[in-house]
């Protein structure tokens, strides 16, 4: 009985998580711009980061791979700290 409980709770625990990854995921698709103009229309006065869909690291305007990886989007830096993406390592 003990075994079967785990083992549930194990389960629900995994397929919370994977509810979880899809739900940030689909929010993430609702933030991205094709161009840096679009994503400051959705937020004036707001920081515009280019994320970078595949590492899910994002880059601020003035470094090396902003706007520039294969796979990327312009975002909102409020919008893209909320949905799980990480700064690059050496910040702004």
């Amino acid at each position: 009985m003990r075994d079967r409980t785990f083992r549930f709770w194990r389960g629900a625990g995994l397929a919370g998580l994977l509810t979880l990854a899809a739900t940030s995921t689909a929010a993430a698709d609702d933030i991205q711009f094709p161009t840096r103009v679009a994503a400051e229309e959705h937020c004036p006065g707001q920081v515009v980061v280019w994320v970078d869909l595949e590492t899910r690291i994002f880059y601020y305007r003035g470094q090396d791979r902003y706007g520039s990886t294969k796979s990327g989007a312009y975002v909102c830096e409020r919008d893209v700290k909320g949905a799980g993406y990480r700064p690059n390592r050496t910040g702004r």
